[in-house]
């Protein structure tokens, strides 16, 4: 009798204050290990739309695909899991589908693709499950079904591994003692097959959490030769418990796809907006810079945040320069309105900057003073005239291309400035590449 293909997905087993979605899937995974299953690709690690206002942390979520002679064993099993493992005490609210197939139905690959960039409610999830008859649990009010279905869903238009190293229970919650300059080593040696993990100009590792969650650290890259490679060369005063390595749309921007129209400018919506500058920025209280984009009758409200260090480049854009945003709609304030939380700048066309200054006198190289309201000007030395004040274009202090955030202001969606040219395509899953261990086995 042939195998049974099951997806499981599951997604809100973790809180503010502790446990990962991710660490469910790693204790899981060293079970499933243990039976008559088989995996048939890696498991994935599918982030959703980041401005979600209940996610937690990366709004991740993860789903399985296996072989298996007995489903019923497996889901019985998936279901004591993440009732054992999630953070239920600090308001956790797991959601578990299974879907048996090979073959991912069109409206399930839909509804993963606008929980990428919109706002897709827990109700919305229960009514998918109930008209495509779906084997579902969960826990709580049942939000982690909508990452469930979500990360079955998922479809790949392109892909980048992260390597986790999980810390045992003894650590948790205790301070990462990481040596930097081995992450720092790592980055250099790697690159451009291996992103984010330091941030040269702050000096700082990024690649580390900082709560009580079990993830010790996470190695992101383009294979998963290139992770495990990349992961001999970190040294710490800690051994991790084990590691997983997870295929992931981390670094491919993916929820930045949507144009942002007049019927998309919905809070908590990501997308892309292209239009001209209607209001020239003004630096706010922090270092925050604002202005406003125009695009058919619309103007939409933009802030780019100190902490992306692109400020600079926001604050250089005049009226009239057409430029393409992505980023997050923040929902109406009675301060702002509806705002673009910005997550990037891409300067299409400059327009020519000009200023008007009272002409210069030619005979005593001086300028030239006013003489009233239409009246012209006079050189007060030699007494020479002229009607009119001169304009000059002023050199720009920006460029015609893409600005994002540095590193360390980076979202998991965001992609990296390595990465901009580069589409991963499928690879048949080889399962012989130690892509799960346990160091205590």
């Amino acid at each position: 009798m042939k195998d049974t293909v099951l997806n499981i997905g599951f997604d809100d087993t973790d809180s503010p204050k502790g446990m990962c979605t991710t660490y469910l899937a790693y204790k899981l995974i060293d079970s499933l290990k243990k039976e008559n299953v088989k995996f048939v690709d890696y498991p994935k690690l599918i982030r959703f739309n980041p401005n979600i206002p209940w996610k937690t942390r990366g709004n991740g979520a993860v789903s399985l695909k296996i072989e298996t002679d007995n489903p019923a064993k497996i889901k019985n099993k998936v279901i004591r899991f993440v009732t054992k493992f999630s953070d239920l005490k600090n308001g956790a609210n797991p959601g578990v589908v299974f879907f048996e197939n090979d073959t991912i139905p069109k409206q399930m690959m839909e509804f993963s693709k606008n929980a990428l960039w919109q706002l897709v409610h827990r109700k919305d999830a229960k009514k998918f499950i109930s008209d495509n008859r779906l084997e579902s649990f969960h826990l709580g009010n049942g939000q982690g079904l909508v990452g469930a279905i979500g990360a079955i869903g998922y479809q790949f238009n392109d892909h980048t591994f992260e390597l986790l190293s999980y810390r045992k229970k003894s650590h948790f919650g205790k301070k990462r003692k990481i040596n930097p300059s081995s992450v720092r080593m790592m980055q250099e040696k790697t690159y451009p097959k291996t992103f984010n993990s330091y941030d040269t100009k702050k000096q700082r590792i990024i690649f580390a959490p900082h709560g009580p969650d079990p993830v010790f650290f996470g190695i992101r890259g383009e294979d998963a030769d290139s992770l495990l490679y990349a992961s001999k060369m970190i040294k710490t005063k800690e051994k991790p418990l084990g590691h997983l390595i997870f295929k992931s749309n981390q670094g491919t921007g993916d929820h930045l796809q949507n144009e942002l129209n007049s019927s998309a400018l919905k809070a908590y919506s990501s997308g892309i907006i292209t239009g001209v500058i209607s209001k020239e920025p003004v630096v706010e209280n922090g270092g925050h810079v604002k202005f406003s984009i125009s695009k058919n009758g619309i103007e939409l409200t933009c802030f780019v945040y100190k902490p992306t260090g692109i400020t600079k480049e926001a604050s250089s854009l005049v009226m009239g320069d057409l430029v393409r945003i992505g980023g997050g709609i923040r929902r109406s304030s009675s301060k702002y309105g509806r705002v673009l939380n910005v997550e990037f700048i891409e300067v299409l066309r400059l327009q020519r900057k000009t200023i008007s200054q009272n002409p210069l006198c030619i005979k005593c190289n001086k300028k030239m003073k006013s003489k009233g309201t239409d009246q012209g000007f006079e050189c007060v030395k030699c007494g020479k005239k002229a009607t009119k004040k001169t304009s000059f274009v002023v050199p720009r202090q920006i460029s015609e291309q893409l600005y994002i955030p540095q590193p360390s202001a980076h979202r998991h969606l965001t992609r990296p400035t390595q990465r901009l040219y580069i589409i991963n395509k499928p690879k048949k899953f080889n399962d012989l590449i130690p892509w799960f261990s346990n160091y205590s086995n």
